[in-house]
Order: C-alpha cells, then structure tokens, then sequence
C-alpha cells in the first residue's frame, strides 16, 4: 500500500502561515502519506520556521522533505489528475465533487493506471484558490460542511482530505500493489523533446500534466495563428479549452497526435504545408 500512498501528493498554494505548514506535515504524516508540496510560500525557509517546526510535532522528517516550487504548474506536473479544493461555487470551471468523491476517483486512478499520481490542491488560508489555480486542475472539490459556517482551517481541510484518501486506499484489492517500479522502466524521447516510459503500452499511458500543458501552450499558439484566437480579447475560450482537454484524461499517444495537428495549423497558416 506504500507504493500506492507516495502517489498521492497535497499542495499548499502561497501559504502564509508557517504553522499551517507544520500542522499539514502531521495531518499528511497521520494518515500514511509524505509527499507535501509548497507552491510560492509567504516565509522564505518556511520548513525550518520554529511554528512549523513546533506544530509538525513528530512529522519533521514530511516537513523537511516538502517540496517548494515557484508556481502550481511546476507543482502539478508529474501528477496526471488533480483536485481543487474549495467552497464556493464557480461560474466556470470543471466538474464538481465531494471530497469523498474525489477519494474514490483517485483510488480507481491510481490503481487502475501504473503511471497516475493525483494532487490535492489547497488555497491561501485568506483567499482560497483563483480561478487560474482552478483551471489546472481536472476536478473541483469541497467538503459537505456547516452551509451556515462552512470555514475550514486549510490544515483541518488537509487533515479530512488526507483521511478520506487513506480511507479509500486502504479498501482496495492488495493486487493494486504490484505496480512496476518507475526505476525499471526505460525512457524514450519523443519528436518534442519530451520524455515517456518506452514500455509497449506507453502511448495509452496517461500524459503527464507537464505534457498536457506543453501541449496546450502549442494549441493556443496554433489558434492564433490560424485567428481562431484574439490573443488580446481572449474572453473565457482559453479556461474552457483547458477544461475540455482536463476532463478527458489524455494519453500519451493522444497528446502526440494533437500537437501534429497544431504543427500542421501553423504550417498552413504560414503556408508551408506542400500541396498535393
């Protein structure tokens, strides 16, 4: 089941709090988990802040070990599906569940794909996510609270979360275990540099988030260039195309086939592609 749990990562965007940082470390540590990432946050060496230090009380080894990264792409691009937790409501944005929802979705995707790691993403104790944060994620989450009093602690969001997850995990067959090592798969390089498991099936493997965006970047730039796209009036065609492409879980195959179509938009907007 270790395997299982090291593919789960929880992400704090900007917290602001050293002690939030150290009291997530123990609630991820509780429930079996270690992998906590810190995107951006407030403190610098928030790690080795004495409230963090002090509220990890026994999780110091989670604490020191948490990843920091300068933004939410970095932080979700070797993950292959995410959730964004929050408690309002968007007037656009991806599908919505509940954080027990969200468990048993990332159960199936961790067990039922060798390459998926999923991410738990958690805003700024003032403000919560943005809708930018949100648009990187495949699934808006919440927890069924107080609707008179719904306001969480993002540690206490943390703690649920990090229970309802080890819950689900926990009630799964033993065989969702014997999962290759990444260390034994080779890796080949693709026609754009990227990298990928060289295994026969690789192409049917989930992309990565990092692919996914890259991809996406090229979309954007293969829409502006046949003037599908106004880059200074973009109104909300760019969220929406990220959630069309987040909702459909891409492979690898068919992020490659995508960006030889965005290849051959810009070709003919350029007019180089040959005729026949």
């Amino acid at each position: 089941m270790t395997i299982l749990f090291s593919r789960i990562r929880f992400i704090m965007v900007q917290p602001s709090h050293p002690g939030n940082v150290g009291a997530a470390a123990r609630a991820i540590k509780t429930m079996g988990f270690t992998d906590l990432c810190l995107v951006n946050p407030e403190h610098d060496n928030v790690t080795r802040h004495p409230d963090a230090i002090a509220l990890a009380s026994g999780a110091g080894d989670v604490l020191e070990q948490a990843c920091l990264v300068p933004n939410l792409e970095a932080a979700l691009a070797p993950l292959t599906m995410a959730f964004a937790m929050t408690a309002r409501e968007r007037v656009l944005g991806p599908p919505v569940c509940d954080i027990r929802e969200a468990a048993i979705l990332s159960q199936s995707h961790v067990s039922t794909h060798p390459e998926g790691r999923v991410g738990i993403v958690l805003g700024t104790e003032r403000s919560g996510l943005t809708n930018e944060h949100i648009a990187q994620c495949q699934r808006i989450c919440h927890i069924p609270a107080n609707p008179a009093y719904s306001s969480l602690n993002v540690a206490q969001a943390l703690q649920l979360a990090a229970w309802e997850l080890r819950y689900a995990l926990s009630n799964m067959p033993c065989a969702a275990e014997k999962i290759d090592s990444p260390a034994r798969i080779n890796y080949v390089q693709n026609d754009h540099g990227e990298t990928h498991p060289a295994d026969p099936e690789a192409g049917d493997a989930l992309a990565s988030q990092a692919k996914i965006n890259a991809f996406l970047k090229h979309w954007q730039e293969a829409l502006i260039q046949i003037q599908f796209l106004n880059p200074a009036y973009p109104k909300k065609l760019i969220p929406r195309m990220h959630h069309l492409f987040g909702r459909n879980q891409m492979t690898n195959d068919e992020v490659d086939m995508m960006r030889g179509v965005c290849t051959a938009m810009v070709k003919a907007a350029n007019g180089q592609l040959r005729k026949n």
